[in-house]
């Protein structure tokens, strides 16, 4: 039975090099990820994922190209890993089961295997893969505000069935306010035996609130992004996170001047933009939308004419979730018809 003591010191998992490959638009190169993987190490972080934004195969037209093939940046981090844990997420659909025994191959000990919050029955057999590949399994419940905590419960009884050692409560659009995410967190931590794990968004600014708010409710795993690098407004910041838990006296194991030094001397200068609340970002947060929706409207926005606010209202209104990415050029379409400006200036003759 995992502990549910309030004060029991998380395990970390910084996952910028996954979650920050959205920001990154999937250009990350072997050479920045030893940097970085290698600062997280002499830093104490215990968990470590590299994928792309969309995980294991996510390389492709839908969800954006990598800079270079998946496996190059496992060998990258595989070299750099140490005695830590290197992860990875999987999602079912996305990713097969070739790409989890490929991420076997380099030492892989962690499958974050990942799955709309109301569809964990379609991730049974990659569970019970990783699990015969030696991997620890964490649950990822997508998108968990669009659900009440009993649905949540259902699902994340469903996965443990399968094996999982920990179910996350995942705020993909960084919706949730700190009571949404305490009475998800407490309501899968009194079904549980397994662990519970948290992953927030800074949509609203909530993030390290909302992590420490799942702290207290019992979740022992959570994540975090050096300067918040990720999708939309960005994550929980691990420098920042690891600093208040050693400042409230929980001990992570993670010393948190190094943690900052990752951060400003590696990450930064490599952000293609500093990672901000603006308009677009706390649109995803307030609407409820997907948080790596966020580069692929900016670019139908580019492209329509229409402002990038008003397809994320849409997609928010048709509770559109990941996988449909298509809809987001939809949407665009639509809007521009309805508001006169289609077709798009400069392809008035290419229609004809």
């Amino acid at each position: 039975m995992a502990s549910k003591d309030p004060m029991v010191a998380p395990r970390v998992c910084d996952t910028t090099l996954r979650d920050g490959s959205h920001a990154m638009a999937h250009q990350f190169t072997p050479e920045q990820v030893r940097a970085v993987v290698s600062g997280l190490v002499e830093a104490g972080v215990p968990v470590i994922e590299v994928s792309h934004g969309d995980g294991l195969g996510g390389s492709s037209f839908q969800y954006g190209f990598s800079k270079v093939p998946e496996e190059q940046l496992l060998a990258a981090a595989a070299d750099c890993i140490k005695d830590k844990k290197l992860a990875v997420l999987h999602i079912p659909g996305i990713g097969t089961k070739d790409e989890l025994r490929m991420a076997a191959s380099y030492g892989v000990k962690v499958a974050r295997i990942c799955t709309h919050v109301t569809e964990a029955d379609i991730c049974e057999q990659h569970i019970g893969l990783a699990k015969q590949l030696g991997m620890e399994v964490v649950g990822f419940l997508m998108l968990a505000h669009m659900v009440p905590p009993e649905k949540i419960v259902e699902q994340g009884k469903l996965m443990e069935s399968y094996g999982a050692d920990c179910v996350y409560v995942t705020d993909s659009a960084g919706a949730m306010t700190m009571r949404d995410m305490r009475e998800r967190v407490q309501a899968l931590r009194e079904a549980l035996s397994i662990e519970v794990g948290v992953h927030a968004h800074h949509n609203l600014a909530l993030g390290v609130a909302n992590t420490l708010e799942a702290i207290a409710s019992g979740a022992t795993q959570v994540d975090g992004t050096l300067c918040g690098l990720g999708a939309g407004a960005g994550n929980t910041p691990t420098e920042i996170l690891v600093a208040v838990l050693d400042k409230m006296g929980i001990q992570t194991g993670i010393d948190v001047e190094k943690t900052m030094d990752v951060a400003e001397d590696i990450v930064r200068p490599i952000m293609p933009r500093p990672q901000i609340i603006d308009r677009a970002g706390l649109s995803l947060g307030y609407y409820g939308v997907y948080s790596s929706f966020l580069l692929h409207t900016f670019r139908a926005s580019e492209k329509y004419g229409v402002a990038v606010r008003d397809i994320l209202k849409e997609l928010g209104r048709l509770r559109v979730v990941g996988g449909q990415e298509d809809m987001i050029v939809d949407v665009a379409v639509e809007l521009a018809k309805k508001q006169g400006k289609w077709p798009p200036r400069g392809q008035q003759y290419a229609q004809l």
